[in-house]
């Protein structure tokens, strides 16, 4: 079977050693493009689609991009690309609620508790007439790939749904997770020391949008690469999680809304 980069998928590479406070530092991560999927319709396994693609091991995190996982899923609309009021239209009943406007830009809070441009509508990469929109329940398509790996391939990896969001104060964009499934979201550290033996006392660390970033820089927004696979993500990491649970911030605890 063929690697990610079309050859022997290699192993992680060395394990923890100690650090200069007498914890573990984390072995090197390792991130490979899953090239060659092809595209993606209503009803394919993507969980079948990548077990053709890719040699997978215990403890890899699979992250796939919300566009193939919404094709997948039929989560696709008819738009007019060309007319700003039949967009606004999708966005709009994408969200529960808008928060700012400015020009046809639309900062919205969609149904799952995202607050991202446009509801998540995107017309990029997909047919034309037509918008993807976010998958109906992110962790849940998580689940589903990771339980269809596990059925193709008996490996237990984490599966992490990516989307790209803007970020508020800074320019550009990053990939965050919107769903996952066998990997943590987020890692509490508090009651933890740092490295100069002092207690944590706020440090919550979302991992998963950290690896969704990380595989996005071998997949890229232009390369026809929807797949990656990190490996070598700390063994503690690999547990029952989910986005909306666990990353989702509640209104009630937001200062900025």
């Amino acid at each position: 079977m063929p690697s990610a980069t079309g050859g022997a998928v290699p192993s992680a590479t060395g394990g923890a050693v100690p650090s200069a406070t007498g914890g573990a530092v984390p072995g090197p991560l390792t991130v490979l493009p899953v090239a060659g999927i092809g595209e993606i319709g209503p009803g394919d396994d993507l969980a079948t689609v990548i077990a053709s693609h890719v040699e997978l091991a215990d403890g890899d995190v699979v992250v796939v991009t919300q566009k193939i996982v919404s094709k997948s899923e039929g989560q696709m609309v008819p738009v007019d690309p060309d007319d700003p009021d039949d967009r606004l239209r999708v966005v709009e009943a994408q969200s529960v609620r808008v928060l700012r406007r400015r020009g046809d830009l639309v900062i919205s809070e969609t149904r799952h508790g995202f607050v991202c441009a446009n509801a998540g509508v995107d017309l990029s990469n997909v047919a034309d007439g037509t918008a993807a929109l976010l998958p109906d329940d992110a962790d849940r398509s998580a689940r589903r790939i990771r339980a269809g790996l596990l059925n193709a391939l008996r490996v237990e990896v984490g599966v992490i749904v990516s989307d790209t969001f803007g970020r508020p104060w800074r320019r550009g964009v990053t990939d965050v997770a919107i769903g996952c499934a066998g990997v943590a979201a987020v890692v509490d550290l508090r009651g933890t020391l740092d490295a100069g033996g002092r207690e944590l006392v706020a440090t919550e660390v979302c991992v998963a949008d950290e690896i969704a970033s990380a595989a996005e820089l071998v997949m890229g927004k232009d390369r026809g690469v929807p797949v990656a696979v990190v490996r070598g993500v700390p063994a503690a990491w690999l547990r029952p999680a989910s986005v909306r649970a666990e990353v989702v911030r509640p209104p009630d605890e937001d200062l900025f809304r």
